[in-house]
């Protein structure tokens, strides 16, 4: 089994993009991917090795962001209504890289978790394991996650 220091250099870039599709907030989503990784630093030795561990990491990451979803729900906010500009111009990379978060924010809870793995490259198999699903229900589910935010991006621009 690899050691802490490992596991973390190789997952927590990957847990960071999974919560920041969760939360949408930069610095709550660092606060769950250190969350994760002190789980993750308290039970090692307890991981008893019936799944990959990427899926554990997973799993524990996807937790934590279920529960501060939860948090927030208690919390009264008032959010800013997200405008798009009147005027085309260029989109940069980080402009569009916010968009993609915004829209998956929007997803609900599942959805927002499945395509987050996706996004990550993960198996369909092994995000199955992570959320719980049959393997043939993650499949459609990811297609109908692609379908929604394709016709987001449509409704953007995105893909003329």
């Amino acid at each position: 089994m690899a050691d802490f220091e490992e596991i973390y250099a190789q997952y927590s870039p990957q847990i960071f993009r999974v919560c920041m599709g969760y939360i949408n907030d930069r610095e709550q989503a660092k606060d769950l991917v250190q969350e994760t990784f002190i789980s993750v630093w308290k039970n090692l030795s307890t991981f008893r090795n019936e799944s990959k561990i990427s899926t554990w990491i997973f799993r524990i990451a996807t937790n934590n962001c279920l529960r501060a979803l939860e948090r927030s729900k208690r919390v009264m906010t008032t959010e800013l209504p997200f405008h798009l500009p009147d005027q085309p111009h260029e989109e940069t990379q980080e402009e569009k890289l916010t968009f993609l978060y915004n829209c998956i924010a929007e997803l609900e809870e599942t959805d927002r978790i499945i395509i987050s793995l996706v996004l990550e490259d993960l198996p369909q198999a092994e995000i199955a394991a992570i959320v719980g699903l049959s393997a043939v229900n993650t499949r459609v589910k990811i297609h109908r996650v692609k379908e929604k935010l394709a016709t987001k991006f449509k409704a953007h621009g995105q893909f003329e």
